[in-house]
């Protein structure tokens, strides 16, 4: 939403943006203005849908997991090291390494810091 008004002020502005304006213009106001502010909102609003295909694709992949590798998973995003995880779960370092492997094939994480990151955003509330 672009709120264009000929009688704005501070107050007016702020509730608007409250609101979930995503921009404020005031009458009278040049062309340019008004398109800036459009191909913004635009841009605003790719972002938004790409961050919303991305979210569902990772938790798309995240429910392909077995539950022992959600488990290790889980340890992983706590940032526990691989012995720690095998410890809690009763299970071998060694197997732990399989289903990280697997986890990491699976949400196809070329690193630790891409695996958190996907999980982090496939994690994020609906905006």
């Amino acid at each position: 939403i672009i709120m264009i008004t000929g009688h704005g002020d501070v107050r007016l502005a702020v509730a608007a943006m409250k609101a979930g304006a995503g921009d404020f213009i005031e009458k009278p106001f040049d062309e340019e203005i008004l398109q800036n502010a459009i191909i913004a909102m635009l841009a605003r609003a790719g972002q938004a849908k790409d961050k919303a295909l991305d979210r569902q694709h990772y938790g798309d992949l995240m429910k392909a997991l077995t539950a022992r590798e959600r488990d290790v998973l889980d340890g992983l995003l706590l940032g526990h090291p691989n012995k720690t995880i095998a410890y809690d779960l009763g299970i071998s370092p060694r197997t732990v390494e399989v289903h990280r492997a697997s986890v990491m094939t699976k949400m196809s994480a070329a690193s630790l810091s891409e695996l958190i990151h996907k999980c982090l955003l496939a994690r994020l509330p609906n905006s």
